[in-house]
């Protein structure tokens, strides 16, 4: 098993160092240079249409808190943690550069799943994403089911038997060791017992549950982050100097610890906020909104949140806790960081705060399965068989190790990527002739108001219907797309 381990990193590695981070770069600077840098301009917008609120269906400020559920996770905790492992505090900087240019990639993936998102089984609800827009917007059903499949194996399975595993680490770890034998499997049926009441009721009630959790998660580890950083404020000015010399080489004696804080910065901000990577646009096609730039400036918010705001918060902790922890290898690094300054109940917090991290992923994870399960096939012995699975992957991953399987799904959520960046970069134009009309309403005066006869020559797209058009006229466009 640790051959089979070794060698899926080794093949991980290349795969993500030689063709995806490149990929990744020069897809983000090329619609930053298109939009003309929309996604840092428009930020005013962005915190505006968060407060929109439809009359049905779920709001974007829902859709947003779905997104960030599956985008705001443990890698928030372990993951930057490791990056400064790896990569030295250096890796710091470039996690917020890659947050800032992937926020491009947030916002046209967004726009073209609200675009060409469908209307769901219940009133008022959307579904949507790249497998959509895929068929929709290219013809390509194969291509979308493609992608359906790789979503569904990482983010409905993988990464639930993952979250799942890193919360019974934590809760076993506060506990002081309990038996081993019987504690997993209890705990890994009692998370099952839980999402199994969040996902049964349907996209509504899991918009609820998500936006409800969501800022309790993040204000807690924040106000918690921001006493630890208080209490060590006489770290700080160096800590601020060790990120910006790390990432330049100011401060290293050999020039490869620039590469490795690159390497480490980038590919930890990619997995932490997802842009471009697919996932998150299955949930911005769930909101209703009235134009399609409003989601796609909610979800390019969601990655400055999940990497500006909770990934810094993770860094600033560790870094100016103690700075020799960064030195250590291990996932312990914050919590170490957090009894280190607010002693033996820190590590409890942080215990709470992980559960809540973990559990609010699983179901923003399993959100983005139903969506793709439901683009391939609409058997409701399907869906019911994939529920099923979802909860005993919740049960199995509580109980084992994960390793092997975690590293598979870096392969899976590359591959995503791969797919879905190569989709975007054609369609691209489709989504700044839409930033176009919202720019030219706003400059009016107007809120603006999308409808699919404003942008001649769009083909595939299921819903923004003008004003007058029947259910019959809308059932024939449907149809003949």
């Amino acid at each position: 098993m640790s051959t089979l381990d070794a060698l899926i990193v080794d093949v991980n590695d290349v795969f993500w160092t030689y063709l995806l981070i490149p990929l990744v770069a020069v897809a983000g600077l090329y619609f930053t240079l298109r939009s003309r840098g929309a996604q840092i301009r428009l930020l005013p917008d962005m915190l505006r249409v968060l407060k929109d609120r439809p009359a049905g269906g779920v709001s974007p400020f829902g859709a947003f808190t779905i997104s960030a559920a599956a985008r705001i996770g443990t890698g928030n905790i372990a993951g930057v943690a490791t990056a400064i492992t790896l990569g030295g505090p250096g890796a710091v900087f470039w996690m917020w550069v890659m947050a800032l240019v992937g926020g491009a990639s947030a916002f046209v993936e967004s726009v073209l799943a609200q675009l060409y998102k469908v209307r769901g089984k219940q009133p008022g609800t959307y579904r949507g994403g790249p497998a959509y827009y895929m068929q929709r917007a290219l013809g390509k059903r194969w291509l979308g089911v493609l992608f359906a499949v790789l979503i569904t194996l990482t983010f409905g399975f993988v990464l639930t038997a993952v979250q799942s595993n890193t919360i019974a680490v934590a809760v076993e770890g506060s506990m002081g060791g309990v038996d081993s034998g019987w504690f997993p499997p209890l705990l890994g049926i009692a998370l099952a017992g839980l999402l199994a009441l969040a996902v049964f009721f349907g996209v509504k009630r899991l918009a609820k549950v998500t936006t409800t959790l969501i800022p309790a998660m993040a204000g807690l580890y924040l106000l918690l982050g921001t006493v630890i950083v208080v209490l060590n404020a006489s770290q700080v000015p160096a800590m601020l100097g060790d990120i910006v010399g790390g990432a330049f080489g100011l401060r290293e004696v050999a020039g490869g610890a620039v590469g490795t804080a690159i390497l480490q910065g980038v590919r930890r901000g990619m997995f932490s906020n997802e842009a471009g990577m697919g996932s998150a646009p299955n949930a911005a096609a769930s909101a209703e909104t009235s134009h399609p730039v409003k989601q796609g400036l909610v979800q390019t918010f969601g990655v400055y949140f999940d990497t500006l705001v909770v990934c810094t918060m993770t860094a600033f902790v560790v870094l100016s806790a103690n700075p020799s922890l960064g030195e250590r290898g291990g996932a312990d690094v914050t919590q170490s960081a957090f009894s280190a300054t607010l002693g033996g109940w820190g590590a409890h917090a942080l215990t709470l705060i992980v559960f809540m991290l973990a559990f609010s992923s699983m179901i923003g994870n399993y959100y983005y399965g139903e969506s793709n399960i439901e683009f391939m096939t609409g058997n409701r012995s399907v869906m019911t068989g994939y529920r099923v699975v979802v909860l005993g992957c919740t049960v199995l991953g509580a109980m084992g190790s994960v390793s092997v399987v975690w590293n598979l799904a870096d392969i899976t959520m590359g591959a995503m990527v791969l797919v879905n960046l190569l989709t975007i970069l054609p369609l691209s134009v489709v989504a700044f002739r839409l930033l176009s009309d919202y720019q030219a309403q706003r400059r009016a005066g107007l809120d603006p108001v999308f409808t699919r006869d404003r942008v001649p020559g769009l083909r595939g797209v299921a819903c923004w219907e003008p004003s007058g058009t029947t259910p019959q006229d809308t059932a024939r466009t449907t149809a003949r797309s």
